[in-house]
């Protein structure tokens, strides 16, 4: 097993023929997606070639190929949203609420993706803006930072929304801040309930517009009678809205995000082998109890980069968003008036880098500083000083940017 395999070595290794043997059926989305995986920090994208000072040893660095989907990218992305994100934090307690579409209702979202995430994301806000504005619960108007997942563990079609809440709001007249309870933020049946009727009834309403397609084994689903049938089993099921503990302060609450909001259907720290029987990879089996979740699955290659595909988000579509206090229309306003009502002196705005090359470490054979001495283009390749190819063995590459 190899410590250092990467998505992109599997992409490069087994794409060409996997994009071969679906000739003419992939979204070009996928394609590109796959493109930039491929060829992210490598010579394709072109890079810079930095020497040491002191003994005159190159280094190669490669440019990213800075796609949302992938996993080598998002370690920067992360960094610089949460560096934005780190002074909206309130001091109180914060809640993690998380909306899953029920399978029956995912068949149809993995066909209709903007469509559907659209509709997950706003019936999801709506319920939890409506219910925490009712006198009978919190009686008042909450901010939402929430992030779409569309994959389970073992990369199978889940999607899910995970929603970060403070715990508490603005009264309806903005006068006061009405804090949660501690440990509860607001019952999960009544949100499930709320969400339920809010998303099939708004799904309904897609249908009459004519705005949802079915093919393959939903195709009979075109038919209104048909559609009305498939969905009369949720109809009196119970949707899962599940709210974890709060957290344990503001930086337990950045530690998640961190985790959260950019990450992508598998990390490369997941990988575990690619060889003649597939590609091997550690996930999580929930069904088991927490001591024994930790599982190792072994997938044929067509299977495993035909489920990574399956979560390649539309092109444009924002799987981060911010409603109510944290909405950015007036997040300013509202985050300065419940800090005045909760007598907190606001946290500056951290500095966020430029993007930019990563500062390397010291030479690895003599502990110098690296000076950048020449960038190449797209497809080029680096050449010394002389005019020579820098070939592999006579450098150190990182393949950063």
């Amino acid at each position: 097993m190899s410590a250092s395999l990467e998505l992109g070595d599997i992409f490069r290794a087994a794409g060409p023929a996997w994009r071969a043997a679906h000739a003419g059926r992939l979204p070009l989305q996928q394609l590109k997606v796959m493109s930039a995986i491929e060829h992210c920090r490598t010579a394709a994208l072109g890079g810079h070639v930095a020497a040491c000072g002191d003994c005159g040893h190159w280094r190669i660095a490669y440019n990213s190929c800075r796609n949302r989907h992938c996993p080598r990218c998002q370690g920067n992305a992360a960094r610089t949203w949460l560096a934005e994100r780190e002074a909206d934090l309130l001091p109180v307690g914060y809640f993690h609420v998380v909306f899953t579409l029920p399978a029956r209702i995912a068949d149809i979202a993995l066909q209709n993706k903007a469509v559907l995430y659209a509709l997950l994301f706003q019936a999801a806000s709506e319920t939890m803006m409506m219910i925490a504005a009712d006198p009978r619960h919190l009686g008042a108007r909450i901010g939402i930072t929430a992030v779409l997942h569309s994959w389970g563990s073992a990369l199978t079609h889940h999607p899910h929304v995970h929603m970060i809440v403070p715990g508490g709001g603005l009264s309806p007249d903005g006068q006061r801040w009405i804090s949660s309870r501690p440990a509860f933020l607001l019952p999960v049946r009544v949100l499930g309930k709320l969400f339920r009727r809010l998303f099939l009834t708004r799904l309904l309403a897609l249908f009459d517009a004519d705005r949802l397609v079915f093919r393959g084994q939903l195709a009979p689903l075109a038919d209104r009678r048909a559609f009305l049938r498939y969905l009369a089993p949720v109809r009196s099921r119970r949707w899962v809205v599940y709210a974890k503990p709060p957290f344990a302060g503001p930086k337990a609450v950045l530690a998640y995000l961190s985790r959260y909001t950019h990450r992508v259907a598998i990390s490369n720290r997941r990988l575990l082998a690619f060889d003649e029987r597939g590609v091997t990879f550690r996930y999580k089996d929930y069904r088991r109890d927490t001591a024994h979740q930790q599982q190792v699955m072994t997938l044929g290659t067509d299977e495993f980069i035909r489920r990574f595909m399956l979560h390649v988000l539309p092109r444009g579509f924002h799987r981060i968003r911010h409603y109510g206090l944290l909405a950015s229309s007036n997040r300013k306003a509202s985050l300065a008036r419940a800090r005045d009502l909760l007598n907190v002196i606001p946290t500056p705005a951290a500095e966020v880098p430029e993007s930019g090359p990563v500062t390397p470490p010291p030479c690895p054979c003599c502990g110098g500083r690296w000076s950048l001495s020449r960038s190449f283009p797209a497809g080029a390749s680096p050449e010394d000083r002389h005019g020579r190819l820098i070939r592999p063995g006579n450098q150190h590459d990182d393949r950063q940017t």
